[in-house]
């Protein structure tokens, strides 16, 4: 499914829940061998990579409703269990559980952290 989003900024873009922006990685133009791919090679794989542009808080843990008292306001935040990806991270994740969206042009996935099967994290990787 693809959106096309104008007149926003990435920094607006609030992620939820276990999900994560990425920013794919550019696809292989060629093989090693130098054989060239055809145009829609990159879209039928099943494993695709990118980097980590954003992601939500984690998931939602409930709060116990016994060691609350029930006459007091509700002054508690939301408590979430964190995820693990970091920004700048390159993710490798299961491209049939990803959302493709467009944004000026650009292309960014969004994904749920369950679908990421692994993350390499390394300053020098980051373009």
């Amino acid at each position: 499914m693809s959106f096309f989003l104008d007149k926003q900024d990435v920094d607006k873009f609030i992620v939820i829940g276990d999900r994560v922006l990425l920013k794919p990685k550019s696809p292989q133009q060629k093989t090693k061998s130098g054989l060239f791919l055809p145009p829609g090679f990159e879209e039928k794989q099943k494993i695709s990579c990118g980097y980590v542009i954003k992601s939500g808080p984690g998931y939602p843990i409930p709060t116990i409703p016994e060691t609350r008292e029930l006459w007091k306001e509700n002054d508690e935040k939301q408590n979430y269990f964190p995820l693990q990806v970091r920004t700048g991270d390159l993710a490798i994740f299961f491209q049939e559980n990803s959302s493709l969206i467009e944004f000026n042009r650009e292309k960014y996935v969004i994904v749920p952290h369950s679908a990421i099967l692994m993350v390499i994290r390394d300053e020098d990787l980051i373009e």
